[in-house]
This record gives structure tokens, C-alpha cells and sequence, in this order.
């Protein structure tokens, strides 16, 4: 650092005299202000220089989206148009604006899984889904902050309550089960999945399970139909209730191939649940009303099995599928592969296909011991099913084999929603 050192005063060669006392005195005094200079000059060579205002350098990509991330958890997004408060109605539910603050877990979520289930749907989503989707798929999966600032971007969250208001309703499970299967019966494997009668379509609804199984017309119209025979009929029933399945079958010349059944056609009755019955009537405690229970009870009371069936009057019938990739998931009724634990089925009539959901269920398993730890996440709303109506309704998709089986047979909860649904347009009604 360069400085202009500050000279003594020089004596003149006036005629004033000073005496020796008063040239002291001035020496002191001009010691001091250079001593006082020097030490100012240090500190301010010691301290850090500010950059010109015209010279701050621009922000970077990255720290634009943080900052547009911050303004839209603080509700500045110029794609937020729809003010926080505002309410649209769509069947049963209505939706009420909320802030991103409002959703619990929302920070904690890896929600770059959610992008090919996303994906997935985008060919079929709602048309004001495109620019979402289309900046969506740039995205990498793996960088779930980016994944998370493209929701605050174009997204807006609407928190999902029936007419009355009421915000919680109810989350289950369900999975893609799998069973060994012959295609001829033989010794065990007795009981019977089938394709849609020829007829289903032109007689609505349809005979009931317990038609199906008693009434001559109606055993009929299911005669050559069978595609498998499963070892249990509540494996059957399984099937039925979940909507899809694979079969390890077995051929009459013995080879052996997996296949996948399925949804093709149901018989239009209302779902009743064997399992609640059962409890009804004192057969089983709630704790033991899964399918393990509902087994083993079946086995011991093999005369009042076919009673406890036909309590649930829905019948689905299937179609074969090859299965050429098994990590693959079955189709929902949006018409794409469901994605394990972020896709899920809802009531189509208050939530539509291809919305994204915000869940947050919060309770205990059935059947389990202790708080278990809440469901929150985003899924993807791609599938429905009988059972699954109201306007705060959810059944998550587990995903196949015997693991997601145990998780989803022990699904119940208490659940809250919110559509997330693209920045500055309203529900469909």
C-alpha cells in the first residue's frame, strides 16, 4: 500500500525565536499525529476493500432457482396466480389454496422418485399439465432438491376436503399378489379365476358372487372361461379385491411360465368386505381380520366358507398378459404401470388421474404394535377401485411380492391430502 508520509515542520528563518521548552512541546505534538496516521493506515490496510457496486458479480443459475424456490415458499411466484384461499369444488371434494408450508414432511421427501411415475402419466395427464411435464422430464431423478424446486415452481398446492369440511379420511394398501396356478385343475388347485363372460357387458349388473356360484344360467355363462385354477379361493379372492396379479402356472405338458392377470371387467356390485363380517359376527378380533386370519378361520369353518365370500358381492375377471419385464408394475386405471409407493388409487371423481397428491397419514398399521412412522410423500394419483370413494380416500400402492403384501394387509390410517395440481389453473370441475 502506497502512502504520503506527512513531513515535520521546518524552522524558519524568520526572526521570531522559540524557546527549547515550546520546540519540545511541538516535537511531542507532530510525533503524536504521525504515530496516530501510521496506525490509522495499518488498520486501514488490514481491513477488507468492497468491490464497486458495478462490479458485484451476476448470480448464478443455481442460486437464481434457490431464490425463486424461497419466494415461492413465501408465496412470490410470479406462476402462483391463484391466490392462497381460493376454493374450487369437484364432486364430493373441495379444494382450498393453501401455502407449501401447510404440507407436512414436504422438505424431508426424496421426491425425485416420483418422476417416473410422473412421466409415466404425462402422455395421458390433463392438457395443462404440459409445460410442467415437459420442463419434468430434464430433470434428473437423483437430484431431489432440483425435483423440488421444479414443484414450487409449477405447482400449487390445494388441500382436498369433502362438502362438510372435513379434512381426514382414510388410507389403505393394496399390491400385486402372486400365486402358483395350473391350468387344468387338478388335486388342490381347484378354484377358478376367469375372463369377462361373453355377456357381461349386456347384462348390468351382472350376477353376484354368490349367483355365479349357485345359479344354473349363471355358472353357465362362465363355462369355458377359466384362464387358471389357484390353490385357495381366498387366494381368488385376493386377486379379485387387489385387481391385478401374477400366476406362476404350470402348462399340461409341465412347463412353467409367470404370467400377469389383469383388470378387464367386474360385475358392477358394490365391494363388501369379508373381513369386516368376520368381526361383525364375532368370529375374529379386529387385530386378527387380515388375510392370515381370514385363512386360517376359512380352514377351520370349511362349511361357512363359501358363506363368508359371498359377503362380498363383487366379482373382477381378468385377462392374461405375458410378463417380459417383472419390475415392471401392473396397469392402473389411468392406463399406465404403477409405480411402487408413489402411485396411488383415489375416488377418479374427486381427484382426477394424473394429479399429483401430497399424503400425509399419520397413525399406526393395523395390526402392528406403536406409532408407526407417518406416510408423506408425493404420489401420483393413476389407479381406483371399488372400495376407494370419498373425497379423502387413498389406497397406496405397495408394489408386488409377499413383503408388499404384509405392508399393504396392514395399511390403515387416518390421511390427509392436497392436489398438487399446475401453478394458475383451477380443478377441473
Amino acid at each position: 500500500m502506497k502512502t504520503n508520509k506527512a513531513r515535520a515542520p521546518r524552522a524558519s528563518n524568520s526572526n521570531i525565536h522559540m524557546s527549547a521548552g515550546y520546540r519540545r512541546s511541538h516535537s511531542r505534538r507532530v510525533m503524536s499525529a504521525l504515530a496516530l496516521g501510521l496506525m490509522a493506515l495499518l488498520m486501514a490496510c488490514g481491513t477488507a476493500t468492497r468491490s464497486p457496486v458495478n462490479q458485484t458479480p451476476a448470480p448464478t443459475e443455481a442460486q437464481n432457482d434457490t431464490r425463486r424456490a424461497r419466494a415461492a415458499l413465501e408465496g412470490g411466484s410470479p406462476l402462483r396466480t391463484l391466490p392462497v384461499g381460493e376454493r374450487a369444488e369437484r364432486g364430493a371434494s373441495v379444494w382450498v389454496r393453501v401455502p407449501w408450508e401447510e404440507l407436512p414432511g414436504f422438505q424431508e421427501d426424496p421426491v425425485g422418485e416420483v418422476l417416473g411415475a410422473l412421466l409415466a402419466g404425462c402422455p395421458r395427464a390433463p392438457a395443462v399439465w404440459q409445460a410442467a411435464c415437459e420442463r419434468a422430464a430434464r430433470l434428473d431423478p437423483r437430484q431431489h432438491e432440483a425435483v423440488r424446486r421444479w414443484m414450487l415452481e409449477h405447482l400449487q398446492p390445494w388441500r382436498i376436503e369433502d362438502r362438510s369440511g372435513a379434512r381426514e379420511g382414510v388410507l389403505t394398501g393394496y399390491y400385486e399378489p402372486h400365486f402358483e396356478a395350473r391350468r387344468i385343475p387338478n388335486g388342490e388347485f381347484q378354484s377358478p379365476v376367469h375372463r369377462p363372460p361373453a355377456d357381461v357387458m349386456q347384462r348390468r349388473p351382472y350376477w353376484t358372487r354368490q349367483q355365479l356360484d349357485t345359479v344354473r344360467e349363471a355358472r353357465e355363462a362362465l363355462r369355458g372361461r377359466e384362464i387358471a385354477h389357484l390353490r385357495d379361493p381366498v387366494d381368488v379372492l385376493v386377486l379379485q379385491i387387489q385387481g391385478s396379479g401374477r400366476l406362476t402356472v404350470t402348462e399340461p405338458d409341465g412347463r412353467v411360465k409367470t404370467v400377469r392377470l389383469a383388470f378387464a371387467a367386474h360385475n358392477d356390485h358394490p365391494f363388501g368386505s369379508v373381513g369386516r363380517w368376520l368381526i361383525d359376527q364375532g368370529h375374529l378380533p379386529a387385530s386378527q381380520a387380515g388375510w392370515p386370519g381370514i385363512r386360517d378361520w376359512m380352514r377351520r369353518n370349511p362349511r361357512r366358507a363359501q358363506e363368508a365370500l359371498w359377503k362380498n358381492p363383487r366379482v373382477v375377471f381378468f385377462r392374461e398378459e405375458p410378463l417380459p419385464d417383472p419390475e415392471v408394475g401392473p396397469r392402473g386405471a389411468m392406463g399406465v404401470p404403477l409405480t411402487p409407493q408413489r402411485s396411488m388409487a383415489v375416488d377418479a371423481r374427486s381427484v382426477p388421474y394424473g394429479a399429483a397428491v401430497w399424503i400425509h397419514a399419520h397413525t399406526t398399521q393395523a395390526g402392528s404394535a406403536g406409532a408407526a412412522k407417518p406416510i408423506q410423500r408425493m404420489v401420483m394419483a393413476q389407479d381406483t377401485g371399488g372400495a376407494i370413494v370419498g373425497a379423502v380416500r387413498g389406497d397406496y400402492f405397495w408394489g408386488w411380492g409377499d413383503s408388499a403384501g404384509e405392508h399393504a394387509g396392514r395399511t390403515r390410517a387416518r390421511l390427509q391430502m392436497w392436489a398438487l395440481w399446475p401453478a394458475g389453473h383451477r380443478p377441473p370441475p
